[in-house]
C-alpha cells in the first residue's frame, strides 16, 4: 500500500510521477514514432538524391561540431540554420534534412548542424547549448564562403532542438563569441521546452545530469528580455500534455511582454507530425517559416 501511496502522490502540475514522465515520453503519444523516423531518413536520403550531397564544414574541433550546408542556387541567399530533436540524446544532420529542398527551392541556404549527444557528455546540457552557439556564430562568419546573407540568418529547431535554439536566443553573442546581438533575424520553434524544472522532475533526469546551475541557464523562460528577434512558436494538438502548455506558456509570455511572437497549433499532428509540416512549402510551419523569411513558396 506504501508504494501505491507513493506513485499517487503529486510530483508537479497536478501530475503523479508515471503522468510525469508520459507527459515528456513522446512514444506514450506517438505510437507511430519509428514509422516517423525511418520516414524522414528515407526522405532525406531521397532529397540529396536531387540536391546531392551536402557540403560539410566543421564549426569546431570536436568529432560531432560539424554541419551540413545544402547551398541554394541563388547567390547571397537568405539562410536557414536547423537544430534537430531527439531528447539530446539521438538522432543527426543527415536523417534530418526533411525540410531542405523547400528551403533551398524558395532561395534559401539549408544548414542543419551536429552536435554532442548528453549521454556523451556525462549527462551535461550545458556543452551542446554552446556548440548550438557555436554553429550559429560560425555560420553568421561564414555566410558570405557559404554563399549566404550574413544579414539574414534564421533559425529553426524541433524538440530538444527548439529548446537549444531558444536558449540562443537568449545568449550575450557580443559578450561571449564577439558577432553580432542581432545576428539571429527569426525563429521558428516547433514542440519545445523552455522550462527546465518539470523536465528534470521527469523520468528524463535518468540520463541528463539536472542541476539548479544547468536549469537556470537553459531555461528561456527566465530570460524573455533577452530575446529580440521575431518568433514562431508551434505545437501540434496531439503533442504531450507539457510539450503543449511549455509551448503555450512561452509563446503567451512573450506576448504578454510585446514581443513578436507568432503562435500556431497543428491540429491532428503529432509531435513528429507536426515537423513534417515544415518540408512542406504550404505546410504549417513551412509556409510561415518562409513568410519570416521574406520568400514565397514555389
Amino acid at each position: 500500500m506504501a508504494s501505491e501511496t507513493e506513485s499517487a502522490e503529486i510530483v508537479w502540475g497536478g501530475m503523479t510521477q508515471d503522468a510525469l514522465d508520459a507527459a515528456y515520453d513522446q512514444a506514450v503519444y506517438a505510437a507511430n514514432m519509428q514509422q516517423i523516423f525511418a520516414r524522414w531518413e528515407a526522405h532525406s536520403e531521397d532529397i540529396r538524391t536531387r540536391l546531392g550531397k551536402p557540403e560539410r564544414h566543421d564549426y569546431g574541433p570536436g568529432p560531432n561540431e560539424g554541419l551540413d550546408l545544402y547551398k541554394s542556387h541563388r547567390p547571397n541567399a537568405p539562410i536557414h540554420l536547423f537544430v534537430h530533436g531527439g531528447a539530446w540524446r539521438g538522432r543527426k544532420a543527415n536523417d534530418s534534412a526533411i525540410a531542405a529542398e523547400t528551403f533551398v527551392n524558395a532561395g534559401a541556404c539549408f544548414v542543419v548542424i551536429d552536435f554532442d549527444w548528453v549521454q556523451d557528455r556525462d549527462g551535461d546540457l550545458m556543452p551542446i547549448a554552446e556548440q548550438t552557439r557555436q554553429a550559429i556564430a560560425w555560420t553568421w562568419r561564414n555566410a558570405a564562403k557559404i554563399g549566404g546573407d550574413p544579414n539574414r540568418l534564421f533559425v529553426s529547431g524541433h524538440s530538444s532542438g527548439a529548446h537549444m535554439v531558444a536558449v540562443a536566443l537568449t545568449t550575450d553573442w557580443p559578450a561571449t563569441h564577439k558577432v553580432p546581438a542581432d545576428l539571429i533575424k527569426g525563429a521558428a520553434l516547433c514542440s519545445g521546452i523552455y522550462d527546465l524544472t518539470p523536465v528534470s522532475l521527469s523520468a528524463r533526469s535518468s540520463y541528463v545530469n539536472f542541476t539548479a546551475v544547468s536549469i537556470d541557464a537553459l531555461s528561456p523562460m527566465r530570460r524573455l528580455d533577452q530575446i529580440t528577434c521575431p518568433l514562431i512558436v508551434a505545437h501540434g494538438s496531439l503533442d504531450t500534455p507539457e510539450f503543449q502548455r511549455q509551448s503555450r506558456d512561452f509563446a503567451a509570455a512573450l506576448q504578454q511582454q510585446g514581443h513578436a511572437c507568432q503562435t500556431l497549433v497543428g491540429a491532428h499532428y503529432n509531435h513528429f507530425e507536426l515537423l513534417e509540416t515544415m518540408a512542406n512549402p504550404l505546410g504549417l510551419i513551412g509556409r510561415a517559416a518562409l513568410a519570416q523569411m521574406g520568400l514565397g513558396s514555389h
